[in-house]
């Protein structure tokens, strides 16, 4: 292993002096030369299960700087084997994973739910940045990329949710409905976070009653009047939303 990065290392500052030669040709001879490297890599796995990943984790631990290389070089090769270099490149380069997700999505190799479920697996903490990327490539499965990253990992729902009603106010409701399904314990916390965004919308109210089991009614209720709704307008949503009076009746001034 070492010996092939010492070859590659050479080959990358010996070979193309850039006085006599074009940028486009030396990125093409280095991504030759990272192409040959990734084959030789993979015939030395042991385990041929793993050997994609392993591979791609030893490039990009190697050489983070090639990833758009190292991908495409590896996409090509193996299209169907997507969770594999995902995987490898993910556990090689954490930092990178908005990058890495760009790549996956822009090779429409999986649908946008299946590369957040792979990403957030891997690196939770990046929920965020996962959710917002296969967003911004597919914005039309904004709710399903959402309802994926809930049920994938709940740590960071709250973020999620906020990040996503600040960068999509109009879907505001539809990302509250889909937080509340996924996650109908956390329906307190999804409506706190939708009013400190949109502090006078009483929709909040009606969309959180109207997508949660009605023992929840009083909670939701108190909570906006808390976040600052009065206490007659967030009744009237909720009676709006499907609830019960009785539901509501001691709802706490």
């Amino acid at each position: 292993m070492k010996y092939i990065y010492f070859v590659f290392t050479i080959a990358l500052s010996l070979s193309f002096p850039v006085h006599s030669t074009t940028t486009n040709t030396i990125e093409n001879r280095q991504e030759s030369i990272l192409s040959d490297l990734f084959d030789q890599l993979i015939k030395r796995q042991i385990n041929s299960k793993m050997a994609i990943e392993k591979s791609v984790n030893a490039l990009l631990v190697r050489y983070p700087e090639k990833i758009d290389a190292v991908l495409k070089i590896a996409i090509t090769k193996y299209p169907n084997e997507y969770k594999q270099i995902m995987c490898g490149a993910l556990r090689a380069e954490p930092a990178l994973t908005s990058d890495i997700i760009d790549i996956i999505l822009t090779s429409n190799l999986a649908e946008s739910s299946d590369v957040v479920t792979i990403a957030v697996s891997e690196e939770p903490g990046y929920t965020q940045e996962i959710v917002s990327k296969a967003v911004q490539h597919d914005p039309l499965a904004i709710e399903n990329i959402i309802r994926v990253a809930l049920l994938t990992d709940s740590v960071m729902a709250k973020n999620v949710v906020g990040d996503s009603m600040k960068t999509y106010p109009e879907k505001m409701l539809d990302i509250l409905t889909v937080a509340i399904t996924s996650l109908p314990e956390q329906v307190v916390s999804m409506v706190k976070t939708a009013l400190r965004i949109s502090p006078d919308n009483v929709n909040v109210i009606s969309t959180a009653i109207n997508s949660s089991s009605s023992d929840k009614a009083r909670e939701i209720v108190e909570a906006a009047i808390k976040s600052g709704i009065s206490k007659e307008s967030a009744m009237a949503a909720a009676l709006a939303g499907g609830a019960k009076q009785a539901d509501i009746a001691k709802v706490e001034q």
